[in-house]
């Protein structure tokens, strides 16, 4: 299964390495600004639109618009109006009158006009005239120049053309245009020269030469976009009728850039540009304002070079790439999106942030076609993998089928999808059936994945690992969580993760918690269609291993404890048929009921504390006071007979309790037996019953030999006699004891000693408290 994993990741990423490069490649091609030429135009078209500033205040337009050829007559006009305006304007002082008129000829009709358009010309000194070319076929490389008067007359000369793309649309020009020999700069770099030459100090401009008819072809080189300022009628206008009239402000055109054009309707050059609004054409003479507005404002945007144009659109490309690569489908298509917007958001501010002007639509087209065309591979694989996976679960015995059902739909993913949601909810169902099956065995069991995380749990596992049926376990590490289980003779961990990884756990190996508790591990890998695991059941053998321990105990006092009176009472039967006469009769019967009264107390102590640990109790309501008065009854002739004072020193008028009556008056009187026995002649035995919080103390405390610190862990073991060297006339085979401690926690209560040696000891017998009534009925 892992082969097949790595072969479908192979598979992916040969498939995304071959869509990246043909993409890649793709959007290398169409970076050119050439290519896609319409999608690049829009967007650097809506920047331009978008991200508009405020234009030049020094730029002011005279318009030859409606009003005036409504008001003076039909086009052309006399010259010596326009001599007139230029006298107007230059009464203002501006820095420079652009006439964006061609005077090309002499007036025969008023020859007397000419001179005085030459005289306003000459006298204002700063003004700039424009040139054309004439003719575009293979002879047209003649320029049309105002006539000569006018020409030696003007400040400077200068082109208008515009260099208007494949659509028709002005968005740049060409800042020297003629021919070889002798190139005319622009019409605003014109207007810039004299500007400054009005500067005191400055030199003049430099008049270009006029070429010769022969010059040679025309030539246009800078090429330079035009930063237009915003949408038509930007700049301050005023109307050409309204300057003759003197209906404009007195300091209208005091030290600005004058522009003088044709804006009436059918008249003059009108153009498209980015930045026209519903279809509005810009007039020439104002498209050299935005021009001049741009050079006044050191405005440049410059076209990216094709590398930085290919970086720019490859770079969001191969990032949606990647993207769709390592993200999900939405991550991935939310990448893109938000690549597109970056790269729109871009190529409108760089103009205006950086100055360069970027084709866009390689990039765009790429982030277009990566998400669909990625998607498209990605759901054949999906299909190409439902269908296997179908074929793979109907050859595990699941009852699906590939064919269409009635009420599947039509679409062949759909189908696909719907039966591998069949097969999924079998599959659920089984692992349901499964879970509930290790719900229901009874020892802790556990399903681990290779590096022991928990993934199924049973609640017996939740109880004896988590203490609470409801914790959830899965997540968690077994080895974790079995830290504390060790073997018994090495205290080494039995779960490691080396013995996961290396899988040198055994099958069954036992071994002991913290608790205490005996635990039989069994351990069984197995392997699912994805991957390997563990399966683990803990089997307690705590009992089990008490009960043998209890069973060689027996055997032991079987063998040993309750074999010697009778072999002793045999031993004294033989001797004397022996050697008759040698013991009297009154001595031999004595002697052979002693021994037979011990083999009698060891047996009837054996059959006690194994009733106590076995037997179902039978729990009623007592009092705690009354058992223990009767308990000391019972006992007062044993206390007398070995001059031992047993005193209730202290005892409230009831204490109720739930119990076992019988074992609880055997448990008390072992305790109190225990007391008398070990204390000295003359001694006190003190009883007493005192509450502590929920819980009653039913204390008795003698004044013997005490027990050493060290060797009370030993005192409830069976078995067990820690006097037999300090006291060997005291009886008994040490399960007194051990039926007390067997007793008091079967009553969910507690067995204290405070003892040392040489200063007594204190046993306390710590018991839930039951409800306050009568305990006569105890009696």
């Amino acid at each position: 299964m892992l082969s097949i994993a790595h072969s479908r990741r192979r598979r992916r990423r040969l498939e995304w390495t071959v869509l990246a490069a043909v993409l890649l490649g793709l959007v290398s091609w169409l970076s050119t600004p050439e290519s896609l030429g319409r999608v690049n135009h829009l967007v650097q078209d809506a920047g331009l639109r978008l991200v508009s500033r405020a234009p030049h205040p020094d730029i002011v337009l005279v318009a030859i618009d409606d009003p005036s050829i409504a008001a003076i007559g039909r086009w052309p006009w006399r010259r010596a109006l326009h001599a007139e305006l230029i006298t107007r304007i230059s009464a203002q002082n501006p820095q420079v009158i652009g006439m964006d008129v061609l005077f090309n000829d002499a007036d025969l009709d008023y020859p007397e006009d000419d001179l005085l358009l030459t005289d306003a010309i000459r006298r204002s000194g700063r003004v700039v005239l424009p040139v054309l070319r004439r003719g575009y076929g293979p002879t047209g490389n003649a320029t049309d120049l105002p006539w000569p008067a006018f020409a030696q007359a003007a400040a400077d000369l200068g082109h208008v053309h515009v260099a208007p793309d494949g659509d028709g649309v002005v968005r740049s020009l060409y800042l020297r245009e003629g021919p070889a020999a002798a190139p005319w700069h622009h019409f605003s770099m014109a207007l810039q020269c004299v500007a400054q030459a009005q500067q005191p100090g400055a030199a003049p401009c430099p008049r270009p030469a006029v070429p010769a008819a022969d010059a040679g072809p025309w030539e246009r080189t800078d090429h330079a976009l035009i930063a237009y300022a915003g949408g038509p009628s930007q700049f301050t206008t005023y109307s050409y009728i309204d300057v003759l009239r003197s209906a404009v402000p007195a300091d209208a055109f005091r030290g600005k850039y004058v522009l003088v054009g044709a804006a009436a309707s059918g008249l003059g050059d009108m153009f498209a540009t980015p930045v026209s609004q519903q279809s509005r054409l810009m007039p020439g003479v104002e498209v050299v304002a935005h021009v001049l507005d741009a050079r006044l404002l050191d405005e440049q945007i410059v076209p990216a070079s094709h590398t930085l144009n290919s970086l720019f659109n490859l770079v969001p490309v191969t990032v949606a790439l990647l993207a769709l690569l390592l993200m999900g489908p939405l991550a991935g298509l939310l990448t893109s999106a938000a690549l597109a917007v970056g790269t729109l958001v871009l190529s409108v501010g760089l103009p205006w942030w950086g100055g360069l002007q970027f084709a866009p639509a390689a990039a765009l087209l790429g982030l277009m076609l990566a998400y669909p065309l990625w998607s498209w591979r990605r759901l054949s694989a999906a299909a190409h993998f439902l269908r296997l996976e179908m074929e793979n679960l109907q050859r595990q015995g699941l009852s699906m089928r590939l064919r269409r059902r009635p009420g599947d739909s039509a679409d062949f993913l759909e189908r696909r999808i719907n039966a591998v949601e069949r097969a999924s909810r079998q599959l659920r169902d089984l692992h349901h059936f499964v879970s509930e099956s290790l719900q229901q065995l009874p020892s802790p069991s556990l399903v681990c994945d290779p590096e022991g995380q928990i993934l199924l749990a049973n609640q017996a596992a939740r109880e004896h690992l988590g203490g609470d049926a409801q914790a959830p376990l899965q997540g968690q590490s077994v080895v974790d969580l079995l830290a504390d289980l060790v073997q018994a003779g090495s205290r080494q961990p039995l779960i490691t993760r080396e013995h996961l990884h290396q899988k040198t756990i055994p099958e069954h190996s036992e071994g002991t918690d913290a608790q205490g508790r005996s635990l039989l591990v069994q351990c069984k890998p197995f392997t699912d269609l994805a991957n390997a695991g563990w399966l683990l059941t803990l089997v307690d053998l705590t009992d089990m291993r008490r009960a043998l321990q209890q069973r060689d105990q027996a055997l032991n006092f079987i063998s040993h404890d309750i074999r010697a009176p009778n072999a002793s009472i045999l031993t004294l039967l033989e001797m004397q048929r022996a050697y008759p006469g040698r013991m009297a009769d009154d001595e031999l019967l004595r002697r052979i009921e002693r021994y037979a009264k011990a083999s009698l107390g060891m047996a009837e102590s054996f059959v006690q504390l194994a009733s106590a640990q076995a037997q179902e109790y039978h729990m009623a309501s007592l009092d705690l006071v009354v058992l223990l008065a009767e308990t000391t009854d019972d006992l007062w002739a044993l206390a007398r007979d070995r001059q031992v004072d047993l005193r209730v020193t202290a005892t409230p008028e009831a204490a109720p309790c739930k119990g076992d009556r019988a074992l609880l008056r055997r448990a008390l009187a072992n305790v109190v037996n225990n007391a008398i026995k070990f204390s000295p002649e003359g001694g006190v035995v003190q009883c007493a019953i005192t509450a502590r919080g929920p819980h009653w103390v039913v204390s008795v405390r003698d004044k013997g030999p005490g027990i050493a610190p060290e060797l009370q862990d030993k005192l409830f073991t069976p078995y067990q006699r820690l006097h037999d060297r300090s006291h060997p006339a005291v009886q008994g085979v040490g399960l007194g004891l051990a039926l007390v401690f067997t007793v008091v926690q079967r009553h969910s209560g507690s067995l204290e000693v405070d003892s040392d040696t040489g200063r007594g000891a204190e046993f306390r017998l710590v018991l839930p408290r039951g409800e306050d009534g009568p305990a006569g009925s105890n009696n």
